[in-house]
């Protein structure tokens, strides 16, 4: 799907800022509008294909806009680490984070959802950048966690930017995670699903498909909206990710010389680590199919939009770590509840 000539316009007239508004208002747009259990798969599938429009034009006419991905002063788009940091200053008597794992856009209409028909009042629904690359302990030491195991039982420490909270970080049922919320005013709550998911089903076959019935029976049972009103009782409520994922089953291959590089440089994933990078290293093609990040977490390659490649043992059909839009992107959903409502 061609984009429509008012956002065109809007993506090469104006600023970087301008662009990446543009561009991150258009995927919420797409991503949120309402699902139901009988069309979740058919509707996730060409809603990723329609962001995948977004995608194009970064890799092939904007590739410069990831650049400033995440850096405010140049492009407006605020990592979620440090949107939680100062959400977390302003003057709630009692918060609460809900960190769920790999959390994309393409689920956040179960949330915005299931939030109205319990009578959750939506304070603010927007997307925010994940770390570069986006992974998961990248996200936790922005927030000042040595790692993601950190916050299991309470273990957050004294160090991170979320002061002061009780912290828990588990793979368990939505109920048996509800018994875990004692009274404590703030809470940072960090739970593997559906990273666990994603992982588990990125070497079978279309793992986006396997996702999506997964996420419309999980973000719509009554277990998970129990588990939520537990922690948002007496809080104000932030439901976000550490980074999204890519639907790499529906990218094409990269053949060739393009297929032989992104195979020696990301073997079966999609950043590597490096030190005295050059651009050299980013191959020789325009557009480029790899850039260059030096982000906090230090240099990186990070493959750019959507490609797949032959791998040893298959490239996975759902992964994260490069720079597409529904892998680093968050969602940012807050909210409350009022007493018996």
């Amino acid at each position: 799907m061609p984009l429509d000539t008012e956002v065109l316009q809007s993506l090469t007239k104006g600023s970087a800022e301008d662009a990446w508004r543009t561009i991150i208002e258009k995927a919420v747009e797409i991503a949120s509008n309402p699902l139901t259990v009988g069309d979740a798969v058919s509707e996730v599938i060409k809603r990723d294909r329609e962001i995948g429009t977004l995608d194009h034009f970064l890799a092939t006419t904007a590739w410069d806009l990831w650049q400033a991905f995440g850096q405010p002063a140049l492009s407006g788009v605020e990592r979620t680490s440090d949107r939680l940091a100062r959400w977390w200053t302003e003057p709630y008597s009692a918060k609460a984070v809900l960190v769920l794992d790999g959390l994309s856009l393409r689920e956040l209409p179960w949330i915005l959802q299931g939030a109205e028909e319990r009578g959750f009042t939506l304070h603010e629904v927007s997307a925010n950048a994940s770390e570069l690359p986006g992974e998961t302990n990248q996200f936790a030491q922005a927030l000042g966690f040595s790692s993601r195991s950190q916050l299991q039982n309470n273990g957050g420490g004294l160090s991170h930017k979320l002061q002061p909270t009780r912290t828990e970080c588990v793979d368990m049922h939505w109920k048996d995670c509800e018994t875990l919320i004692d009274g404590s005013p703030n809470w940072v709550f960090w739970h593997h699903w559906p990273d666990s998911k994603v992982h588990d089903g990125s070497s079978a076959g279309q793992g986006l498909e396997t996702l999506a019935r997964a996420a419309a029976d999980q973000l719509s049972s009554d277990d998970f909206w129990s588990f939520v009103e537990r922690m948002a009782t007496g809080r104000r409520l932030v439901i976000t990710s550490d980074h999204g994922y890519a639907a790499t089953g529906y990218f094409p291959d990269a053949d060739g010389e393009v297929g032989r590089f992104l195979k020696n440089t990301f073997a079966s994933g999609r950043s590597a680590k490096g030190n005295g990078l050059t651009q050299k290293d980013c191959g020789p093609f325009v557009p480029p199919v790899a850039l260059q990040i030096n982000s906090p977490h230090g240099a990186h390659l990070l493959a750019v939009g959507r490609w797949k490649w032959k791998s040893q043992g298959g490239y996975p059909t759902l992964t994260h770590g490069g720079l597409s839009l529904l892998e680093v992107l968050s969602p940012f959903v807050e909210l409350t509840k009022k007493a018996g409502a």
